[in-house]
This record gives structure tokens, sequence and C-alpha cells, in this order.
């Protein structure tokens, strides 16, 4: 298997995961579900940064991610 498949194929894995996991945290702040959004947050962060580590996607659509996301759950927080 030539290396730009193989690197293929675990990108495409990755941010497919990433995609995932983002899908989840919005789910679960239109849910209200402010638990289950921190929770959830807590585990796409490490696996952006890797992503981002590994050069799977680029370290500023890493940070627009996070921030977004941060922002979204901590927006839950201050409604309450």
């Amino acid at each position: 298997m030539r290396q730009n498949e193989t690197r293929r194929l675990r990108n495409r894995h990755v941010k497919t995961s990433i995609k995932t996991m983002v899908k989840k945290v919005r789910e679960a702040a239109q849910e209200k579900n402010e638990a289950k959004a921190k929770e959830v947050l807590a585990r796409v962060i490490p696996l952006v940064d890797k992503a981002a580590s590994q050069g799977v996607i680029h370290w500023r659509n890493r940070s627009r991610k996070i921030s977004r996301l941060t922002k979204l759950v901590n927006a839950m927080g201050a409604k309450n």
C-alpha cells in the first residue's frame, strides 16, 4: 500500500471521529444537557489537539473548533 493511501485512510478516520464528537457536543447543547456537553467537550479537545499535531487538520482549524465549542458550552452555563 502506498504511503499516501495509508495517510489518507488515517486522516479520514480522524476527521470523521472529530466531526462525530463535535456533532455530539452540539446535540447536547441543543438539548440543554450541560453535563453531557461538558463531558463530550472534554473528550473532543484532546482528539482535535492530536489531529492538529499529526498534521491531519491545520492548527488554526483546531483553535477555531475548540474555541467555538467551548464558547457554546460556557454560554449554556451562563443562561442557567
